[in-house]
């Protein structure tokens, strides 16, 4: 898995537009914009870098404390398969995961359950040097109200045109540039409010006027159309990072960019962020109720439920 760091470079012309996720007839998993199976964002080698390095540990400090060779546990973050459940469960321990469903990602291979999308928020793709990003349009009668950019603002402004819907707002998870880049392009489109943690303003590649930028205080309500999208700060993958939430009484959603994935979280930026991270993650996104479908930046989307059972970065009873 490859994240993003603060800043890119030009925008990769192989970027895709599909507006909408599709499912494979067979299993019902999501589909890629290619038409390929979504997989997870993270293997059981990302999980273990990403908690490893958040607490600031070294990789002889891990084998000191799990009685593995340093070895052994470099070649697992680069992507070799763990021996057995006892290797996992020891690994597990030393880095403060929940141990069952560590497990279940690296030797069950467990996958979230498909999730079909409501009928009111359309998926747009980019990829930004061949990472695939996503982003969303929530929209209600007739208005639409943008989550990240997908580093690919071209196809957000061709779906609002195609569909004649009205931007209102765009809502940034945070302001790396595979979630928050060709914002100039979409407000030359039309000059609409900005939401963005004011402590991720300076990852912003192109900064809005002042006048367009809102900073977004916890609980804060966005109106587009009957609905309603109501701010969580979520500070950990960045220092101003937001999820958008949106309640709704068959199919209530949170847009939790790189906050959370299936199985895993965003990496920590900094890695002083890691425990304001697990807080945010553990006391704000899987407080939600159960059947909230979590919409990240990167993977399938899945469910708070899901993630209560099979997110090792969850809280550990």
């Amino acid at each position: 898995m490859k994240e993003w760091g603060a800043k890119a470079g030009s925008r990769d012309v192989g970027a895709t537009t599909r507006s909408s996720p599709v499912t494979d007839r067979l299993t019902g998993k999501e589909l890629t914009a290619h038409g390929l199976l979504m997989p997870l964002e993270d293997d059981f080698s990302d999980i273990l870098k990403k908690a490893r390095t958040g607490q600031g540990l070294s990789v002889g400090d891990v084998a000191r404390m799990t009685g593995l060779p340093g070895g052994d546990i470099t070649a697992l973050e680069r992507g070799d398969q763990p021996r057995d459940r006892a290797e996992v469960r020891a690994l597990a321990k030393a880095l403060g995961l929940r141990a069952e469903p560590l497990e279940q990602i690296a030797i069950d291979k467990w996958e979230p359950v498909a999730q079909r999308m409501p009928l009111w928020v359309d998926m747009v793709h980019g990829s930004i040097n061949g990472y695939a990003v996503q982003g969303y349009v929530v929209h209600d009668e007739g208005e639409a109200l943008l989550v990240d950019t997908a580093y690919n603002a071209s196809a957000m402004i061709d779906l609002l045109r195609r569909r004649g819907m009205r931007l209102v707002g765009i809502c940034l998870t945070h302001g790396h540039a595979d979630h928050a880049d060709g914002i100039d392009q979409i407000l030359s489109h039309r000059e609409v409010p900005v939401y963005l943690g004011p402590e991720d303003e300076s990852l912003l590649s192109w900064r809005p006027r002042t006048d367009l930028l809102v900073a977004p205080t916890d609980g804060l309500s966005i109106p587009v159309g009957r609905r309603t999208v109501r701010c969580m700060t979520t500070p950990g993958h960045t220092p101003g990072g937001i999820c958008y939430q949106l309640d709704d009484v068959q199919h209530p959603v949170c847009f939790v960019g790189d906050t959370l994935f299936a199985g895993s979280i965003g990496r920590s930026n900094p890695k002083e962020l890691y425990s304001a991270h697990l807080n945010s993650v553990r006391r704000r996104v899987l407080t939600l109720a159960l059947d909230y479908r979590l919409l990240p930046g990167h993977g399938p989307a899945t469910t708070v439920e899901e993630e209560f059972d099979h997110n090792p970065f969850g809280a550990i009873q």
